[in-house]
């Protein structure tokens, strides 16, 4: 960290963080961005006051402060939504400060950033995930890269994982089960099925794979053509080669599949509380996302049916 900080003030942070791993489950990479987010806050804060803000002037932080905050970010080029996160982070952290020490942060507590259109998920229609899939196992590679590639896709796209959570497996998971036991986001668990051609995909792939992947039980399940654990750079490339032949959205990321894998197990009845188990998400209000998506599909498909004179 750059920004010098108060001891008192650098212990604070310090406990927080640390509240955030040990009872809220936060994984390292959110604890990471929480502090990235409370050190802009800091270090704008030093330089608006004039001096290292200890931790009775974060939680005496004015309305003014935190409009000349908001503004300092916006005229850096921060995006509104990145800004209502970070945002977030200064209230979760001001808050439980506040609780701490028994001082009143009514003016942090109740600031709210620019609002932002939310971004729905763009998924794939059915026929264009399973296109997108067979159009990688024809790509002119070798066979065994073509299956890895497949059986990877069809993970995300058959059981919702997402691609870090694929690359996670190991070679003890193999044979694949029918119930997958997968941790994500902040060390989470949870069961995932997985179906039988997503089962079959990576049998196929273990099949062909050239390393020995049964003498290395706990080495990465996929692995890249030198044999070390698959970047998932090369599955984004390998989708951007298929859906460039398919004629595809950019959209078409790995991540799609698993949007798509949501609104489609939508679409055929799924109830939002098990699509909001199956993913993974903390909150249903993540997945509800879908719901949206599905009217919209709905309100495009009526529109189309039925133009206006």
């Amino acid at each position: 960290m750059s920004l010098a900080l108060p001891p008192a003030t650098r212990d604070a942070l310090e406990q927080w963080q640390a509240q955030m791993a040990a009872l809220d489950g936060a994984g390292a990479n959110t604890l990471r961005a929480y502090r990235a987010d409370l050190v802009a806050w800091l270090d704008f804060l030093a330089r608006h006051l004039g001096q290292p803000p200890v931790p009775a002037a974060l939680a005496a932080a004015s309305q003014s402060d935190m409009r000349a905050f908001m503004a300092h970010e916006r005229g850096r080029g921060l995006a509104a939504r990145s800004l209502a996160r970070r945002l977030s982070s200064v209230r979760s952290f001001v808050r439980w400060l506040a609780e701490r020490t028994g001082t009143e942060a009514t003016a942090v507590l109740a600031a709210r950033g620019p609002r932002y259109r939310r971004k729905l998920p763009r998924p794939l229609s059915p026929e264009a995930a399973r296109d997108l899939i067979a159009r990688i196992d024809e790509e002119p590679r070798h066979d065994w890269i073509a299956a890895r590639d497949v059986a990877v896709v069809t993970l995300l796209y058959g059981c919702g994982l997402r691609i870090s959570e694929a690359l996670s497996l190991t070679a003890a998971d193999l044979p694949l089960p029918e119930v997958l036991r997968i941790r994500g986001k902040g060390g989470k668990e949870r069961l995932v099925p997985v179906i039988a051609p997503a089962r079959a995909a990576v049998g196929d792939y273990a099949r062909l794979c050239p390393f020995p992947l049964a003498a290395e039980p706990r080495g990465a399940l996929f692995r890249g053509a030198r044999g070390g654990a698959l970047n998932p750079r090369l599955i984004a490339a390998a989708m951007a080669r298929a859906r460039a032949a398919l004629g595809l959205p950019a959209t078409a990321t790995p991540h799609a599949l698993r949007h798509s894998f949501a609104t489609h197990l939508l679409a055929a009845g799924g109830d939002l509380r098990t699509i909001q188990e199956l993913l993974g998400h903390a909150s249903l209000s993540t997945t509800q996302a879908y719901t949206a998506v599905d009217a919209a599909r709905l309100m495009e498909a009526y529109a189309s049916a039925h133009p206006r004179a």
